[in-house]
This record gives structure tokens, C-alpha cells and sequence, in this order.
């Protein structure tokens, strides 16, 4: 009976209970960042908004509010370029630099207990230099230590149809779940694309996944290198897996390759209406400055004529034949910017849709 009163005394003397951390972790491509991007908006409609961490150094853009970001204390390029490390190192040094930092974080992550009952923690892509480093298991126990922390697993169920990678899969979730010894539970994303039921299917019924193992077209094939023996089973075996790569993964490709192209067509229409919106400004700009010579200029004004605001207040003690000699030169410089601009956006179009 100790125990139950001894974990009340903070709530009870606090009047806050501690948030949940939910330690979001999976393979490469899986929809980590997605999942916590969607898990983020959904909380925020329940009117819970979460505290959200991001701990990737390497990733470009974060799609959604992050309360504390890791990109903000360490630059990822700047610790590869100065400790000549690859990726994978700049990324667990850029962790290990951050984690003698996180007891700051516990701080923030206390502080704002009042507002936020749940903590979300995005990882880095690669499951590995997060889960099997120093640094991750340093940020997993600080956390677990003092606030409820849960271990979510998120898998790609399109990619577990196969029932060896299913299993390496959940082979893969049973090691981190015996390395954190934390709560674990297994989120089967992208259910938009194929449903999960066949993998909890398999994971209650043994049988049903031997049998799914046992219609698994596995190619294997002996060869010897040096007598040459078993090269046309190897033939035979890169025939079939040919039309298995036509049957079922080049559809897959090719939905892909449209989505890309579609997404890389609305960008360049974007870019063009852009430049188009550009060219009608400068060109505004610069029949403006033609038509008047009034003293105030904006900025255009300014790079079109080359001018600085004292040459200006020079220029206008000179007499009329300078006043009508840069006049000249203005009306000749507009035809030949506007020319320019033109040029530049045909060869833009024409690199683009090539």
C-alpha cells in the first residue's frame, strides 16, 4: 500500500497530473513524422494541444508546431563539417551534444505540465542511431524516470504484406521493447492504403502465418562461382522474379512517379505565376519612373537608374540638357530590362518543360 500512496503524493501536492510522453519511434519511412503531425492536429481539436519535440537534427522542415526543436541547439551540418562525420554520425553526435542538454528540457516539459497532458517526441529517420545510442537511452530514462512514457512503434503495414518482413518487423519491436522496458505499443500506419487486419491476424494465430510463410515464394538458388554450376537456375529464378516485379511492384512505381510528377507540375506552375507576378510589378514600376521625374523614388526606381540618393540631389542642380540626356538613357534602359526579363522567363519555361 505504500507504492500507491507514494505515487499520489505528487498529484496531490502539485494539484497537475504529469503529462504523458508518448516516444514515438519506427523504421525509415514508416510515417513517424506524419503520424505525430496528424496526432498533433487531432489533439489540438480536442482541445489538448500536446508539447511536441523534435529530436531529428537532419530533417529539412518540421510540418508541425514544435515546442522545442532540436535544430535550434545544434547544427547538424556544422557538427559533420567540424568533427568530419557522415550522416549517421552527425546524427548521434548532434543527439549526444543535445542530451547533456536535457535536463533543460525536463524543466520546459514540467513548466508545462499545466497546459498539455501529453508530450510527443519525433524521432530521428534512422530507428537505429536513436534507439541503440547513449544519447536515446540517456533522453528514454530521464523521461520514464520522471513522467509516464510510452513506447509508440510505428509500423508500415504496405510494407509488412510479406511475411518475412512482417516478422522482421516484430522482431525488431520486441528488441526495443527489451531494451526500454517501457509500456510499447504498435501503431500499423498507412491502413489508408492496405488494411491491418492480416497482421493482427498473424500476430494471434500462428498457424494463419505459417501458412501465409509457406506460400511465400522465397528465391534461392546454389551456384558454385568457380565451377559455374546452378547459372541457369539463377536465370530462371531472375525470369520469375521479373514478372513478380511487373505484377506487383511496378504499378506501385508508377503511382508514385505520377503523384511526384503531379506535385513537381503544381510547384513549377507556382514558380512561373510567381515570376509572372514579379515582371508585372517591375514593369509597372519602371512605365512609372518613366512617366514622371518626380524627386522620391522607390527602390526599382533606384536599381533601374543606377543611381544613389546623393547622385540625385547632385543631378538636380544640372541644367536641362542632363535632365534630358538621363531621360534618354532611362527610355533606353526600360526596352532593354523589360527584353531582358522576358528572355529570362522564356529560357525558365523552356528548362522546365523540356
Amino acid at each position: 500500500m505504500a507504492a500507491p500512496t507514494a505515487a499520489a503524493e505528487p498529484q496531490a501536492s502539485g494539484g497537475l497530473r504529469p503529462p504523458v510522453c508518448l516516444l514515438v519511434l519506427g523504421m525509415a519511412g514508416s510515417g513517424k513524422t506524419t503520424f505525430v503531425q496528424r496526432l498533433t492536429g487531432h489533439l489540438h481539436s480536442q482541445g489538448s494541444p500536446p508539447y511536441v519535440i523534435n529530436l531529428d537534427p537532419a530533417v529539412h522542415e518540421v510540418p508541425f508546431p514544435a515546442n522545442i526543436d532540436i535544430r535550434d541547439t545544434v547544427k547538424y551540418k556544422e557538427v559533420m563539417k567540424q568533427y568530419g562525420l557522415g550522416p549517421n554520425g552527425g546524427i548521434v553526435t548532434s543527439l549526444n551534444l543535445f542530451a547533456t542538454r536535457f535536463d533543460q528540457v525536463m524543466k520546459f516539459i514540467e513548466k508545462a505540465q499545466n497546459m498539455s497532458k501529453y508530450v510527443l517526441i519525433d524521432t530521428p529517420g534512422q530507428i537505429e542511431v536513436f534507439t541503440w545510442s547513449a544519447s536515446g537511452t540517456i533522453i528514454s530514462e530521464a523521461l520514464a524516470s520522471s513522467f509516464p512514457t510510452i513506447v509508440i512503434y510505428v509500423m508500415d503495414t504496405s510494407r509488412s504484406t510479406n511475411p518475412v518482413t512482417f516478422m522482421s518487423n516484430m522482431l525488431y519491436a520486441c528488441s526495443i521493447l527489451y531494451k526500454t522496458k517501457l509500456p510499447f505499443i504498435v501503431v500499423m500506419n498507412k491502413t489508408d492504403i492496405i488494411d491491418h487486419s492480416f497482421a493482427v491476424e498473424w500476430m494471434q494465430d500462428f498457424e494463419t502465418f505459417q501458412d501465409a510463410l509457406n506460400q511465400e515464394t522465397t528465391y534461392v538458388v546454389g551456384v558454385s562461382a568457380v565451377l559455374g554450376t546452378g547459372l541457369d537456375e539463377l536465370f530462371v529464378q531472375v525470369t520469375n522474379a521479373v514478372e513478380e516485379y511487373e505484377r506487383e511492384y511496378r504499378p506501385e512505381y508508377e503511382r508514385l512517379k505520377k503523384s511526384l510528377a503531379s506535385a513537381q507540375s503544381q510547384q513549377q506552375r507556382e514558380q512561373l505565376e510567381r515570376l509572372r507576378k514579379d515582371m508585372g510589378s517591375v514593369a509597372l514600376d519602371t512605365g512609372t519612373a518613366a512617366d514622371s521625374l518626380s524627386p522620391v523614388r522607390d527602390p526599382s526606381d533606384l536599381i533601374l537608374t543606377r543611381g544613389t540618393l546623393d547622385e540625385e540631389d547632385e543631378e538636380a542642380d544640372s541644367d536641362t540638357d542632363d535632365i534630358d540626356h538621363r531621360v534618354t538613357e532611362e527610355s533606353h534602359e526600360e526596352p532593354a530590362f523589360q527584353n531582358f526579363m522576358q528572355e529570362s522567363m522564356a529560357q525558365y519555361w523552356k528548362r522546365n518543360h523540356k
